[in-house]
Order: structure tokens, then C-alpha cells, then sequence
């Protein structure tokens, strides 16, 4: 089966074709990170102008790199939520328009469960069962994963995201948006031990999180450092590698307690968080100690992308999933809610 993936849920547009024999043919994503970055963050009306303006150009990319004509597409896969829902709408609009121009289904698909299967696209994928840590601007969520479909949520931030306490760190001390890219470049050049920060949550039983808390210590430690005449370089990098060693470690303790927990010795990190380099080291190390493995995708297939759509809704179409035409996205969507393969 040729499933066509399209994302749209934030501030990237992906587009992708995978083949359920060959794999992934081609992928192309177009990044919206420039425009936002003016504002800090992003901007919905924005982001959704953006996709509208790209997703036909991205597609014919992709279609011309695979030489791929649409009668040969079975399927099209796109992201349904959660996510912003102006630009969830734009690409659940493509799908479907192209879906009933070319005769084809059309299937919704999960954003988080794209960024959990993503692993799969690696050469070496993970085997079910396995815990999940889905760590992203907008998720940090624990996930006892028996197979697609099969999830059970361990435990989850009672507010600010991980990604999105880091760029909101980052914010603070004005550091360019996203943030998180940047308090990792310069926690490379911190002094460990000038700063100190909480590990929030890990000194009581359970698998919550809770990073706000963590975020006001930067902040006020930031304050602090400029009210003394100090808002160095430097003085960030060391803010920044406190920051960053705090949310890794806490990561870390938590991810042990789910996998023992769970009875198990396999995780898969996903989502924007799980290229930084400190975390995978982290959790590998801890792994090893474990005597079990950590698996997670390629950089790019960190963030938000076409390929993870079109795989896992590769997945669902094969097992016999089909919907209406009808056109509908939401910006909240529980993982639990989804059905079973």
C-alpha cells in the first residue's frame, strides 16, 4: 500500500510518501520557524496561512523525488489533532479534496502516535511491548505501549510541557525562538555546578510531571544574575546547563520508575525533545545499567514531520481503518481514545 502523509498540526508543513513494502520513498518538510520567531512564538492565523501556501508545492516535491503519479497513491494519510486547529483544518482539507479527486480513502490520524511509530521508520525498530516517553512542545506523557492502538497513560506534566518549559526558559533570558535548541547549544559551553535546580516531583512517589516550578528557578536565577550586573554569555550558558541537566535528570528518574513499573526493559523516546543530546545520553546510559535498550528516530524525524503520518496511517488503513468525507480535526484528542490494531 502508497499512503500520502500530510501534517500540518503546528508550524511545519511535512509531506511525505511511504510504501508498506518499500518503505519510505520521499519526505520534504518546510519549516515556519523564521516567521514566528519575530513574535516569540507561534502565531495560529499565521502558521495556517503558511501551510495553505506550501502543502500543494510540498506535494508535487514529493510525488517528482519518489516518481510517484497519483494514480499509483492507495491512501492519504494526515494529521487530525491535537494540534492548532486552523492548521489541522488545512491539511485534513487537502487530504480530502485529493482523496475524493483521486478516488482513494482518506484517514485522520494521531499526531503523538505519529511522533510514538516514528522509530519505526529506523532500521533497527523497536519491538512491542515498550514504555514511551512522548516528550514535545506541547506533550510530556509516560505510555505503556502493548501494541498500536494499545496504550495506557502511566503519567503525564500537570502543566508546562518539557519543550515548552524550554522555551520558555529560553524567552526569559532572550534567546532566540524555539528555545530549545538554543539552551542546549549553550548549556555546550556551561560551567556545571555554578547553578543548581530543582528535579521537580522526583521526591515522591508516581510518574507526574510538573516543570513550571523549574522554569520560575531559571527565571528567578536569570533576574538575579542581571540585578547583580551579570548577563553575560556565560552567565547564560551555565543558567542554560543547569536548566538542561535538571529536566534530563528528571526525565531519567522518571522513565526508570515507569520501566520498572511496567515490568519492562525497552524505551522509545519521541517527540522534538528526543534529539537533544544530553537526554539520549541519559537515557541510554541508564539503559545499559538496565541491561535493556532505548530506541528513537533520526533528528529530523524528531519533530514534526510527513513521514510518521504516513506510517502510521499505513498501519491503520492496512488493518481496514476508513472514514467519511467529512472533515474533522481536534485540538485535543486523549491517545486512549484510539482504537486498537
Amino acid at each position: 500500500m502508497l499512503v500520502l502523509g500530510l501534517e500540518t498540526s503546528c508550524d511545519e508543513t511535512g509531506v511525505a510518501l511511504y510504501d508498506s513494502e518499500r518503505g519510505l520513498l520521499a519526505d520534504a518538510l518546510f519549516s515556519q520557524i523564521d516567521l514566528h520567531r519575530a513574535y516569540g512564538g507561534v502565531v495560529p492565523e499565521l502558521a495556517s496561512r503558511d501551510h495553505v501556501k506550501r502543502m500543494l508545492p510540498l506535494i508535487r516535491q514529493v510525488l517528482d523525488e519518489a516518481g510517484c503519479v497519483p494514480t499509483e497513491i492507495d491512501a492519504i494519510a494526515y494529521t487530525a489533532g491535537p494540534g492548532l486547529v486552523g492548521a489541522l483544518l488545512v491539511g485534513a482539507s487537502c487530504a480530502q479534496a485529493l482523496a475524493f479527486a483521486w478516488g482513494i480513502p482518506a484517514l485522520g490520524v494521531h499526531h503523538m502516535e505519529g511522533h510514538l511509530l516514528a522509530p519505526m521508520l529506523e532500521k533497527t525498530p523497536p519491538q512491542f511491548p515498550f514504555v514511551a516517553l512522548l516528550v514535545s512542545g506541547g506533550h510530556t506523557q509516560l505510555v505503556q505501549v502493548v501494541g498500536i492502538g494499545q496504550y495506557t497513560l502511566l503519567g503525564e506534566s500537570l502543566d508546562d510541557a518539557a519543550g515548552e518549559a524550554f522555551d520558555k526558559t529560553a524567552k526569559m533570558m532572550g534567546l532566540n525562538y524555539p528555545g530549545g535548541p538554543e539552551i542546549a547549544r549553550l548549556a555546550e559551553k556551561g560551567v556545571a555546578g555554578r547553578y543548581t535546580f530543582p528535579r521537580p516531583m522526583c521526591d515522591r512517589p508516581g510518574l507526574m510531571f510538573s516543570f513550571s516550578g523549574l522554569k520560575t528557578s531559571a527565571l528567578n536565577t536569570w533576574q538575579h544574575s542581571v540585578n547583580a550586573g551579570d548577563d553575560s554569555e556565560q552567565a547564560r550558558c551555565d543558567i542554560a546547563l543547569a536548566f538542561q541537566q535538571a529536566v534530563v535528570e528528571t526525565l531519567t528518574i522518571k522513565c526508570k520508575r515507569a520501566l520498572k513499573q511496567a515490568g519492562m526493559q525497552r524505551l522509545v523516546i519521541a517527540g522534538g525533545v528526543s534529539a537533544n543530546k544530553a537526554l539520549r545520553a541519559s537515557l541510554e546510559k541508564m539503559l545499559a545499567d538496565m541491561k535493556g535498550d532505548v530506541f528513537y528516530a533520526r533528528a529530523e524525524f524528531c519533530t514534526d514531520n510527513g513521514a510518521m503520518i504516513a506510517y502510521a496511517g499505513c498501519q491503520r488503513l492496512q488493518a481496514g481503518q476508513h472514514e467519511s468525507l467529512a472533515i474533522s480535526v481536534q485540538a485535543r484528542w486523549p491517545m486512549e481514545q484510539l482504537s486498537p490494531l
